[in-house]
């Protein structure tokens, strides 16, 4: 971890001087997933779709079994990046494109994520702030890519 103070707090996160096109973040963190992450995040979202909750019509599918659901697929991979990137630096996300889930990820999956940074720049209208794009990508346990995101966030600067 980089401690970084900020208002007399150890901050992990890096400020937007640190970011420089073409870094790049093997993260440490993995995370298996449950069929309760599943349902619950599910339920939290009012997604009911049968894919993702209900075994016995899963098992009618191609897959055999739920489908994790995507979106949270997408946010557990962008908050393995967190601890390395961003905590406690970031003001905002501006936006995601080109989010493509080339793989099924299923209830067991160990996830693992890498981010590269492809743009930074300074903001125009804060001075105080940059805009960093992160290219967010998702691996299983088997080195199979399962998620990809570029994100633009809104990170501090250094504090003077």
């Amino acid at each position: 971890m980089v401690g970084l103070q900020r208002r007399g707090h150890e901050m992990a996160g890096l400020y937007f001087e640190q970011f420089s096109v073409g870094q790049t973040f093997v993260h440490e963190i993995r995370r298996t997933v449950t069929d309760m992450d599943n349902i619950l995040f599910s339920a939290l979202t009012y997604n009911p779709a049968a894919v993702h909750i209900d075994h016995e019509y899963a098992k009618s599918t191609e897959f055999g079994k739920p489908l994790m659901n995507s979106i949270f697929t997408l946010g557990l991979i962008i908050g393995l990046s967190v601890q390395d990137t961003t905590l406690g630096t970031t003001v905002g996300n501006l936006g995601m494109e080109d989010t493509k889930f080339p793989r099924p990820v299923f209830a067991g999956d160990t996830l693992r994520a890498e981010t590269k940074i492809l743009a930074v720049r300074e903001s125009k209208s804060r001075p105080t702030q940059g805009i960093v794009t992160f290219e967010h990508r998702g691996f299983n346990q088997h080195n199979e890519e399962v998620a990809y995101c570029r994100r633009t966030g809104l990170m501090m600067r250094r504090p003077a």
